[in-house]
């Protein structure tokens, strides 16, 4: 007789409560009542640049070079003036530095040909541009023109479905589901302090559940205890 295998399925968080959710970021905002991108600019643009270069590396490694970078040529003009070539010195140190230095160089162009060399402020002119999705236009959009747009990136996917906040098998469906629940009073900074909860306290491998301040209202079922 040939014996079933037992399949054990990981548990899951069931859903958070929109009261819960409510404190959630009452709690975060009272933490943190003005939170921000870790990215350094001063300009959209800047922005822009920033966020393009910062897939797939770390905020810290992006302001490494953007430090550099932004004195010499920080506009589509100047960044025109500079070429690929040298933007890539530049930037070498950033993962896929080649593609992302043809990606400013390209949407730099694109900018000054239909836009007066000017960072537009609607979702599809943004997509419109080299090496833009839509996470990187929503980014934008919050940070630079204070729109309400939530960018799913690594941590905001964890802390959706870890907590039972907006649970979603790919980042739209999280996307769609925060911007569903998340109360209007905290729609304009969801997006960061959900990205920093990620990063610091809800990390992937080893959370800081013992030391959360929301602890009591996540259902994530596999909590760390204190050691």
């Amino acid at each position: 007789m040939i014996a079933k295998k037992r399949v054990t399925a990981k548990r899951k968080a069931r859903r958070m409560t929109p009261a819960e959710i409510d404190e959630f970021f009452a709690r975060l905002a009272e933490l943190d009542p003005e939170p921000g991108t870790e990215l350094e600019y001063s300009t959209p643009f800047e922005l822009l640049v920033a966020v393009v270069l910062s897939a797939q590396a770390t905020d810290v490694g992006v302001n490494k070079a953007t430090k550099k970078l932004f004195p010499v040529a920080n506009t589509p003009w100047s960044l025109l003036d500079l070429g690929e070539e040298k933007l890539k010195r530049h930037i070498s140190t950033i993962g896929l530095y080649n593609a992302k230095a043809a990606n400013v160089i390209a949407l730099s162009a694109l900018l000054l040909e239909r836009h007066g060399g000017e960072v537009p402020a609607t979702r599809a002119e943004l997509e419109a541009l080299p090496g833009v999705g839509r996470k990187t236009a929503n980014v934008v959009l919050n940070t630079a023109f204070g729109e309400e747009t939530i960018a799913v990136d690594t941590h905001i996917f964890r802390v959706a479905n870890r907590t039972g906040m907006a649970p979603g098998k790919d980042v739209r469906a999280v996307e769609d589901g925060l911007l569903r629940v998340v109360p209007s009073q905290y729609r304009r900074h969801a997006h960061h302090w959900l990205i920093l909860h990620g990063r610091y306290t809800c990390k992937a491998r080893k959370p800081e559940c013992p030391a959360c301040p929301v602890r009591d209202l996540c259902h994530w079922p596999e909590k760390t205890a204190a050691t």
